[in-house]
């Protein structure tokens, strides 16, 4: 069995087929998925998503991108915040940076404070910011759990990522051709700190590079990552979908 640690089931275009995603999910051995919510139509057909499918769990958080015009999207997640297994994502996001920087860190001090009063792991995004990222988050993130969502930094980084406790988590990108030092990583990470996802519907495999992501398609990436290491994917799903398990603390709550 597989987890799909990140995907967004419930905002456009997924979520106009959820039903037959999910049911392709179920034959591809997907256990659970951890839906990402990252406005108040995503995270309300979210919710309504796992009360259907109590295997679709929801995290909900500000994105880096929109810091600076979603912030009215906080009171619904803190309506909401018992329903969720995480805060996330959030983080920070210097490459594109569609909201200036200082936004970007008010943002993520806002979402580090929610988490610890909530007592939910955080799920990070970042990119070109990692030296901000670790910076605040030694000064803010005590001992909330991390995952390092999409990870496509350095092996420097992401042992960086490990160094504190954090997980970190593999996408698709993993299987490109030209990802040869994400590859690297892939190798290096221990087990017990890794954890995949497809972030559906961007980001899909190699085979299906140019077609919508969705939860499905992570048998592929789990299957690629398996023999970089040189195991068998029984194993790295089984390892991975441990990991999620504790981090995610499923089973959740009920709605």
């Amino acid at each position: 069995m597989l987890i799909d640690s990140h995907a967004h089931l419930s905002a456009p275009p997924l979520i106009d087929h959820a039903e037959e995603i999910l049911q392709r999910a179920q034959q591809a051995h997907i256990s659970a998925i951890v839906n990402i919510c990252t406005d108040e139509s995503s995270l309300e057909k979210g919710l309504i998503l796992s009360q259907r499918h109590p295997w679709v769990y929801n995290a909900a958080a500000v994105t880096p991108h929109d810091a600076a015009t979603h912030q009215n999207f906080l009171p619904l997640i803190r309506k909401h915040v018992s329903k969720l297994v995480a805060i996330g994502e959030t983080g920070l996001d210097y490459y594109y940076e569609h909201s200036p920087k200082e936004k970007q860190l008010e943002s993520l001090l806002t979402h580090f404070a929610l988490a610890h009063d909530a007592k939910l792991p955080v799920v990070f995004h970042c990119r070109h910011a990692f030296d901000d990222l670790f910076a605040m988050a030694d000064r803010q993130l005590k001992e909330t759990p991390a995952v390092l969502h999409c990870f496509t930094g350095t092996l420097a980084e992401a042992k960086k990522c490990l160094e504190r406790g954090w997980l970190v988590s593999l996408s698709g990108i993993v299987t490109f051709k030209k990802s040869v030092e994400l590859q690297e990583v892939a190798r290096f990470l221990p087990l017990d700190q890794m954890l995949i996802e497809t972030d559906a519907p961007y980001l899909a495999p190699q085979s299906k590079r140019g077609k919508l992501n969705e939860p499905a398609y992570i048998a592929e990436t789990a299957r690629f990552i398996a023999s970089l290491r040189g195991i068998t994917v029984e194993e790295l799903g089984a390892a991975t979908s441990t990991n999620a398990s504790i981090f995610f603390s499923f089973p959740k709550r009920s709605i």
